[in-house]
């Protein structure tokens, strides 16, 4: 069986590799959890000065594996069951969790869960040619891993707001113009450049001061406050049947027929 995630060291830099280039590195639960165990080893191991997380193939992550159907998102809060359950989705150890730099080398299209998860690293440098989008509202489901605090802290409420509701793709200049990626280059330059600059953290900035300050920027978010909302209101998206035909016209490449109203079917009970 092919490992769904690789490692390797470069020097003071572990190189996390998405490992799944028949499916465009599609997200699943094995390929979830083992990148968990990879970052774990990355936070502990005091050899890794910086990390780099990035493809294998043409994509970053072409989103969540809809090799599912309709029934993709149906387990909704299984997603975050116990640790020992194979098609658990959600990270339970994630980017901002690491106390070091951590980078996200956008080789190719960063799409969904793809785009979240970049977004939870410290810094993303992009491929020009690749395309990055929160499709959720596409597919009847909701961001999530924090997107909604996230995302208007790097690039402001009104970008966020287009990136969000609309679902739609930017490439790398315009990511880099919205200061959603640090940097865009040509897709073949894109790893190299990512170590390059995470080697250059690991080599001249002190491991410890690097972590308060990273600790500190997260914190500021608010993030748990925010999680805590959007989790049960990702998990109850995810039972509605929008979510199925968001999956369904999708995958059957027609336009969505969407049930649920924004007046009568709106969760207030989750909005205190």
């Amino acid at each position: 069986m092919v490992d769904s995630v690789l490692t390797e060291m470069r020097d003071q830099v572990a190189i996390i590799s998405l490992n799944r280039p028949d499916a465009l590195n599609a997200w699943n639960g094995p390929m979830c959890q083992a990148l968990d165990d990879a970052l774990k080893w990355a936070s502990d191991d005091d050899k890794v000065g910086a990390v780099v997380i990035t493809g294998v193939g043409r994509a970053f992550c072409a989103g969540a594996d809809l090799s599912g159907g309709g029934d993709t998102f149906a387990d909704g809060g299984s997603a975050r069951s116990s640790d020992d359950d194979v098609n658990a989705r959600t990270p339970k150890f994630l980017p901002w969790d690491v106390p070091k730099p951590v980078i996200a080398a956008i080789n190719g299209h960063a799409v969904g869960v793809g785009a979240t998860y970049a977004l939870a690293c410290d810094i993303r440098i992009m491929a020009r040619t690749a395309k990055l989008a929160f499709v959720f509202a596409r597919r009847g489901m909701l961001p999530e891993l924090g997107s909604h605090t996230i995302l208007p802290r790097v690039v402001g409420l009104s970008n966020a707001s287009d990136l969000l509701l609309s679902g739609r793709a930017v490439q790398g200049e315009e990511a880099t113009s919205l200061g959603l990626a640090s940097a865009c280059v040509d897709a073949e330059l894109v790893l190299d450049l990512a170590v390059e600059r995470a080697q250059e953290m690991a080599v001249s900035s002190a491991p410890v001061s690097m972590a308060i300050s990273k600790r500190l920027l997260w914190e500021s978010m608010g993030l748990a406050d925010m999680r805590a909302v959007e989790e049960p209101l990702f998990d109850w998206v995810a039972q509605q049947s929008d979510s199925m035909e968001g999956v369904v016209s999708f995958l059957e490449k027609r336009s969505p027929k969407w049930g649920l109203s924004a007046t009568s079917d709106f969760p207030h009970e989750f909005f205190k």
